[in-house]
């Protein structure tokens, strides 16, 4: 199983795809919540994840600075169903906030939590910077990291 960090022109065909596939299966079909996800974001964006012989285990998109929000964000976080409990949210996180300040040199990150969420978030230091609110009908709340 390998990590891999690529920018989206990097991505293969069967990467792209299998993302797209994977993030739609979680984010539409499994929270049972219809909206675009494919959002005209990606081109932007890096895509970090972890695959295993072409299975997408678990993913993460960051978007830089001016995209999305005046600061870079980190979104779309999934770690497929079965592969869950595992400790690999931690890990995708923890890459995922290396390179963000590392090599992005960034020192503030903006999410878009969904609020069950809010203590795993927490426990990498970002604080809710809004009341909890619905989108797409799930209780969501913004939280930003501050080094």
């Amino acid at each position: 199983m390998d990590w891999q960090l690529k920018r989206f022109e990097e991505l293969t065909n069967t990467e792209l795809y299998t993302i797209l596939q994977e993030r739609t299966s979680v984010f539409v079909v499994e929270q049972n919540c219809p909206y675009l996800e494919v959002d005209g974001k990606d081109p932007a964006s890096y895509h970090l994840f972890k695959e295993d012989n072409g299975e997408i285990h678990a993913y993460l998109r960051i978007v830089p600075a001016g995209v999305s929000y005046e600061v870079t964000s980190i979104g779309r976080v999934f770690v497929k169903k079965a592969y869950r409990g595992r400790g690999l949210a931690q890990e995708l996180m923890t890459r995922g906030l290396e390179f963000v300040q590392h090599e992005l040199q960034e020192t503030c990150v903006k999410i878009q939590a969904q609020d069950y969420l809010r203590n795993f978030y927490g426990s990498f230091g970002f604080k809710p910077v809004s009341d909890t609110y619905l989108e797409d009908d799930i209780p969501h709340v913004d939280m930003l990291l501050q080094n």
